[in-house]
């Protein structure tokens, strides 16, 4: 396959995985948005981290459960569609490092949602123009697009290289049947 053909192929790849995570992002905001609507509120302490002057708030709690329904819808779709992996590999088997990746991506996201949150980080959301009023002044759900469309990237290469092509490739490696030479069966 020549790099033209390999890059075009990776930026269909990439355009399929852009389709499934645009659909991933309104289920995650989704979400979100019922997770805030009916739950407290999202700045309130749950609890603080031993040893640390850092806590869990509520918005941690929202983002994680937003990630786990939008990493298992995901997964499905990308599965299916982008990387047209399900007969080459159980569930399972590509499910862990998807999720292991998806992982990565929530961890690192989790930092990020709160320098965005925190009013008094550097990166703190302005809270005078996103003040809550209204949907589209809740600073949790751009603080929440913004960690999605921060790790989308990461997401996408890990997934290619590691979740869908290293199970398929796994699957390539393992020895086929050996066939005797016709000639030897006469």
């Amino acid at each position: 396959m020549s790099t033209f053909d390999r890059l075009s192929r990776n930026l269909r790849l990439f355009a399929r995985f852009g389709v499934v995570g645009a659909s991933g992002v309104l289920v995650n905001l989704a979400v979100v948005v019922m997770l805030k609507k009916f739950g407290p509120d999202v700045d309130d302490l749950i609890a603080g981290i031993p040893l640390t002057d850092f806590n869990i708030r509520w918005y941690h709690v929202f983002s994680t459960v937003a990630f786990l329904v939008a990493c298992l819808w995901n997964f499905q779709l990308n599965r299916k569609w982008t990387f047209n992996s399900s007969g080459h590999a159980g569930w399972w088997a590509e499910f862990r490092p998807f999720f292991s990746v998806g992982l990565i991506a929530q961890c690192l996201g989790l930092g990020l949602l709160t320098l965005l949150m925190h009013t008094g980080s550097p990166l703190a959301l302005p809270t005078d123009l996103l003040d809550d009023s209204t949907g589209w002044r809740t600073r949790l759900y751009w603080g929440q697009l913004i960690v999605i469309c921060a790790t989308t990237p990461l997401s996408f290469v890990l997934n290619k290289v590691w979740t869908f092509s290293a199970v398929r490739g796994h699957a390539a490696a393992s020895p086929a049947p050996v066939r005797e030479p016709e000639d030897a069966l006469r």
